[in-house]
């Protein structure tokens, strides 16, 4: 079934400055600035009214119904990243051997993961910081996808493959997201 007719308006926060160049918004606040290109979405169209953006589509089927409510929570988190910024804390766990995780650059460096004599590298995004503060990893940033890809890239460098599970569980994992 198809919608005619679908219109959702999304209220602007106080700290946050708003622009928009056709289908291009970006949100500059007090943590950062963010732009996104929104031109994918065809048949939404997007505009600003005073404090608030408002998004329009027609006759929508349940693709392009996912889709705009995708781009509206894309825009959301925009303006909470703007204003508040995003935090992903990761542990590292190592029961066999002393491992050792440093920031050099745009690159995590994971040394001496279950005796291995190469080092893991996983790449941090730009508009990310990462810092190292003994057993804990703490990524923030402005952007919540490239601060989720950041420690996706973090946590997947210190996989451990061909070894059990139940008794190396040594490695970098997630455990808080976004807060």
């Amino acid at each position: 079934m198809q919608l005619a007719y679908v219109k959702e308006e999304v209220q602007i926060p106080q700290n946050v400055a708003v622009h928009l160049e056709g289908k291009v918004l970006r949100v500059k606040g007090s943590k950062g600035e963010i732009t996104r290109d929104f031109s994918f979405a065809k048949g939404i169209e997007i505009r600003l009214d005073g404090n608030k953006v408002i998004f329009e589509a027609t006759f929508l089927d349940k693709r392009k119904k996912a889709l705009f409510y995708s781009v509206i929570s894309h825009v959301k988190n925009m303006f909470r990243g703007a204003s508040e910024g995003y935090v992903y804390k990761l542990k590292v766990l190592q029961t066999h051997f002393p491992m050792s995780v440093k920031v050099v650059k745009d690159v995590v460096q994971i040394t001496n993961l279950i005796g291995e004599k190469n080092v893991r590298k996983a790449s941090i995004l730009e508009g990310v910081k990462v810092t190292v503060k003994g057993d804990e990893i703490v990524v923030e940033g402005s952007d919540l996808e490239r601060v989720a890809q950041t420690a996706a890239n973090i946590e997947q460098a210190s996989k451990i493959r061909g070894f059990d599970k139940r008794i190396f569980g040594d490695g970098i994992y997630i455990t808080s997201k976004g807060e």
